[in-house]
């Protein structure tokens, strides 16, 4: 029997390869007649440049840029199995984790360091780039970015400004025509399933700032200074993303790639393609997801609901496994044979989390030992 393991990572506890290989263990535990296929998933956000390198055979690229709140730190960026295409993972580089809870600031952060490391790519001789656009820590329109690849701007007494997210008010004047040449050979595929814009009640600022320290006078700044950057960006290039679909996605990087000609798609679909995950849906009887939270927020884009979707277009059965099952997670049932959840009992979230890999291992061998006596393959 032909099991496809396809989890999401348990956020706080394991990434989707750790999840795929306890889960592949479990079924060779139960019995040597299973064959299994492993493909973590992911969807744009931690975890992405990880889980896209295993499944294309790639590679990583050591570097150095400057961290979230302005010092230098050792990072990386992947590189694709066709050696062809990096890969840059925004919470790699300038990620909300990587900024103790007490320093947590928008106007303290910076993305400056993507920059760094597109150039960095780019003089490697990589014009083709993924961008894994979750989990950051910055909220600055993606100007730090945008400065780093060699972009001017300028205050009212038209010196340079700096490239924290205090800095977003200053700026007066955007020169584009410094921008790193060789950022026009490029072409940036952005992985995002954020369709938030960039200002307003639902843009960046509003909806994700207090989650990196914001506080409600920030939020109220922020949004005004991103519509006025939003402006001077405009009347720069003639062109208005403030409004579009994941401008405001990672504090605003979703609107500065769009100026850089990127384009958003969805992370979970960036994963799948680049993962040949649908030849491998085609070549499955049997498929596991898994992730470590499941509600009925599972089904509004979320990574198992795109995987069960493209499993039920082939007929082709799908079960969960959770690190626990949430509120309404039983309309889960119209796309998943079956949800499973690897608490057992009565359980604080810290606990499952300490022994998440021996949960779910367990929950595993307790399902496939159902497919093994109910296909007949005892």
């Amino acid at each position: 029997m032909n099991i496809l393991i396809a989890p999401d990572s348990f956020k706080g506890s394991l990434s989707s390869l750790e999840v795929g290989t306890i889960m592949e263990k479990a079924f060779k535990d139960e019995s040597s007649s299973f064959q299994t296929n492993v493909i973590p998933m992911a969807d744009g956000g931690e975890g992405t440049l990880e889980t896209l390198i295993y499944a294309t055979g790639g590679t990583k690229v050591k570097t150095i840029a400057t961290g979230p709140l302005g010092v230098k730190i050792p990072t990386e960026y992947g590189v694709l199995g066709d050696q062809k295409t990096a890969v840059i993972e925004i919470a790699s580089i300038s990620g909300l984790p990587m900024v103790p809870i007490e320093k947590r600031n928008p106007y303290h952060t910076t993305s400056y360091g993507i920059g760094e490391v597109i150039a960095s790519a780019m003089e490697e001789g990589f014009r083709s780039f993924i961008i894994a656009l979750g989990g950051s820590s910055t909220n600055d329109g993606g100007f730090g970015m945008l400065q780093a690849l060699g972009v001017t701007f300028l205050d009212e007494q038209g010196q340079t400004v700096g490239s924290f997210g205090r800095d977003l008010g200053l700026i007066s004047r955007v020169d584009w025509s410094t921008l790193h040449p060789l950022v026009e050979e490029c072409t940036f595929h952005i992985a995002s399933d954020v369709e938030n814009p960039l200002c307003g009640e639902t843009g960046a600022s509003s909806v994700f700032g207090p989650q990196k320290g914001a506080t409600k006078d920030q939020v109220k700044a922020l949004n005004h200074q991103l519509f006025h950057f939003s402006q001077l960006l405009q009347d720069e290039k003639g062109i208005n993303f403030r409004d579009a679909n994941g401008a405001g996605a990672a504090g605003g990087l979703g609107f500065a790639f769009m100026h850089l000609n990127g384009t958003i798609e969805s992370g979970a679909k960036l994963v799948a393609e680049a993962s040949n995950l649908s030849t491998a849906i085609q070549e499955a009887d049997w498929i596991l997801t898994g992730e470590g939270q499941s509600d009925h927020q599972t089904l509004f884009g979320k990574l198992p609901s795109y995987i069960a979707t493209m499993a039920k277009q082939r007929h082709t059965p799908v079960s969960l496994i959770a690190g626990s099952l949430g509120e309404g997670y039983q309309h889960l049932y119209e796309y998943f044979t079956s949800c499973h959840s690897i608490a057992i009992g009565p359980m604080a979230l810290a606990e499952s989390i300490s022994r998440a890999e021996e949960l779910l291992y367990h929950e595993t061998r307790n399902f496939a030992r159902i497919l093994h006596v109910t296909k007949g393959e005892s």
